[in-house]
C-alpha cells in the first residue's frame, strides 16, 4: 500500500515471507532493495507514470526472494481513493509468474523451431514430437483430427492427465465441456491461420471457472502439408483472480463512500432542513411581537431570506450527495434534474439533452454515469469560466453514452491528475468498475470534453425484467 507521496507505507505477511525482510527494511523506498538491478529503471519508471497519471498500474520484474533467488513477478496496483473522491494512494498485489515467464520463453523456442523446421524440412514429425515432450510449458500437438500426438508434461500437470490417458485419445472426447467457439478456431488454424489470445475464459462442467492464455498454431508435414495443431496453453486463472479482487476492493470502498452520501444527505434532509424550517417560523414569530420598529423588521427580514438561502444550499446538497430521483426514475430524469438545479443556482446554462436511453439500466451502470455526470459538471461551472455547458445521454451498439462538455479555459491534463483536485481519478476508476472506456479531451484556454461509454446488453436487461 502506497500514499501520495509514492512511498510504501504497508506490507502484508505474504509479502514479508517472500522477501524474509522485516516491514521496516521494505517501508518507503526500502523495497527496491530486492528488484532485480535490470529491472529496476523499468519498474520504477512505470510506477511514477502511474502515479503521475493516477492511473492503475501492471508491471513484470524479477524481485529477489528469502532464499536469494530472483524470481519473476506481476504486480498490479490500482487507486486509492478517500471518501470525497480525491487520490490516497496506491493498494497493490503481487504473484510469482516465475513459470509463466519460463512458458512464455519457451514458446519463442517452439515459434523459432518451427519457423527454422519449415524453411529447412517443413517440420518433421518426429522431432517435433520429441520437441513438444520436453517443454517446459503447457504444449499438445494433435493432428487433424483433433487426437491426441504428444503432450508436454506441465500439459499433463495442468490438466490432471498423464499421456497414457491422453495420447491417442479426441480432444474433443476428452473435454466436452471446452467452449464451442474454440472447436470454430480449431477449424481456422487447420486452414492455416495462427490464432492467440491473451486470455479467455472457460466455465467448466463441475461450476469452476478456469481463465487461459493460449496461442495456437499448424504444424506442417515433412511434404508441406498441415498435419494438425500445436496448442500452447497457460493457465492464468490465480492472475484473474488477483485483478478480480483488487476491482472488488476498489468496488466495495466506493459503495462505502456511497453509503455515507446516503446517510449525510438524511441528515441534511430530516434534520438540519426541518431544523431551519423551525428557526424561520421563529423569526416570524419575532416580527409579530417587534412591534412597529422598521430596522428590527428589516434585520428579521433579511434573516429569514439568509435562513431560505441556506435551505436552498442544504437541499441542493442533500440531492448531489443522493438522488432520489435516480433511484426511482431513472438515469435521464437524474441527470435531467440535477442540470436543471445546477443551472439555476450557478448562472452558467447547462444544456443537457438525451436519445433513447433506456430506463431500466443496471443501478451500477446508472450510479457510475450519474457520479461522473457531477463531477464533470461541477468541475466546469467552478473551473472552466464558461457560461455554457453540454451535456448528452445517448444510447447506441448496446452502449451508454455520456458526454459533458465546455469551451471554457481548460487544463493541462497531466498536471490535473498529479493534483489533489478535479476528481479525474475517481471518474476513470468509477468508468472502469462498469467496465467503461472515459476520454478526457482538454488543453489550456481550448476547453474540454469528457466521453465515457458503457456496455449494456440490452436483451440481458429485458429478460431480467421479464422474470
Amino acid at each position: 500500500m502506497s500514499g501520495t507521496d509514492k512511498l510504501c507505507t504497508y506490507f502484508n505477511k505474504s509479502w514479508l515471507d517472500f522477501t524474509g525482510r522485516s516491514l521496516e527494511q521494505e517501508l518507503g523506498n526500502g523495497w527496491t532493495e530486492g528488484v532485480h538491478p535490470d529491472d529496476l529503471p523499468g519498474c520504477l519508471s512505470t510506477y511514477t507514470q502511474s502515479f503521475d497519471h493516477r492511473e492503475k498500474f501492471k508491471m513484470q520484474y524479477r524481485l529477489r526472494r528469502h532464499d536469494g533467488e530472483y524470481r519473476w513477478v506481476l504486480d498490479i496496483g490500482v487507486p486509492r481513493l478517500n471518501s470525497d473522491g480525491s487520490f490516497a494512494g496506491y493498494i497493490g498485489s503481487l504473484v510469482d509468474i516465475t513459470e509463466h515467464k519460463l512458458a512464455e520463453q519457451a514458446l519463442q523456442e517452439l515459434n523459432r523451431s518451427l519457423e527454422t523446421q519449415a524453411a529447412v524440412t517443413q517440420s518433421r514429425e518426429e522431432l517435433l514430437k520429441i520437441f513438444v515432450k520436453n517443454v517446459p510449458a503447457g504444449v499438445a500437438m494433435l493432428d487433424r483430427d483433433m487426437r491426441y500426438l504428444q503432450v508436454s508434461d506441465r500439459w499433463c500437470q495442468d490438466y490432471s492427465a498423464t499421456s497414457y490417458q491422453l495420447l491417442g485419445n479426441s480432444h474433443y472426447e476428452l473435454f466436452p465441456d471446452i467452449p464451442s467457439q474454440w472447436k470454430g478456431l480449431h477449424q481456422r488454424v487447420l486452414q492455416g491461420e495462427v490464432l492467440r489470445a491473451d486470455e479467455d475464459r472457460w466455465d467448466r462442467e463441475d461450476g469452476s471457472t478456469v481463465w487461459t492464455r493460449w496461442e495456437i498454431r499448424p504444424w506442417r508435414t515433412s511434404a508441406g502439408d498441415i498435419g494438425g495443431i500445436l496448442i500452447f496453453a497457460e493457465n492464468i486463472t490465480r492472475r484473474k483472480q488477483m485483478e478480480q479482487a483488487l476491482s472488488g476492493l476498489s468496488r466495495k470502498l466506493i459503495e462505502s463512500q456511497e453509503q455515507e452520501r446516503t446517510r449525510i444527505a438524511r441528515e441534511l434532509h430530516d434534520d438540519v432542513s426541518q431544523q431551519l424550517a423551525l428557526l424561520a417560523v421563529e423569526l416570524d414569530q419575532c416580527a409579530q411581537s417587534a412591534g412597529h420598529n422598521p430596522d428590527l423588521h428589516s434585520r428579521l427580514d433579511h434573516a429569514k431570506g439568509r435562513i431560505s438561502e441556506v435551505g436552498k444550499d442544504v437541499q441542493s446538497l442533500s440531492h448531489q450527495l443522493h438522488s432520489s430521483k435516480l433511484e426511482y426514475l431513472g438515469l435521464v430524469a437524474a441527470a435531467k434534474s440535477f442540470c436543471k438545479e445546477t443551472s439555476e443556482i450557478s448562472d452558467v446554462k447547462i444544456d443537457f439533452k438525451e436519445d433513447r436511453v433506456p430506463r431500466t439500466l443496471p443501478n451500477e451502470v446508472s450510479l457510475s454515469l450519474f457520479r461522473i455526470m457531477q463531477q464533470a459538471v461541477h468541475n466546469a461551472v467552478e473551473h472552466s469560466g464558461a457560461k455554457r455547458v453540454e451535456v448528452r445521454l445517448w444510447e447506441q451498439s448496446n452502449e451508454v453514452h455520456l458526454m459533458v462538455k465546455d469551451l471554457g479555459q481548460g487544463f493541462d491534463l497531466l498536471s490535473a491528475m498529479q493534483g489533489a483536485g478535479l476528481g479525474l481519478t475517481s471518474m476513470r476508476e468509477r468508468a472502469r468498475l462498469v467496465n467503461g472506456i472515459i476520454a478526457i479531451d482538454s488543453k489550456p484556454k481550448g476547453g474540454t470534453t469528457i466521453h465515457v461509454h458503457v456496455p449494456f446488453d440490452s436483451s440481458r436487461q429485458l429478460e431480467r425484467l421479464a422474470g
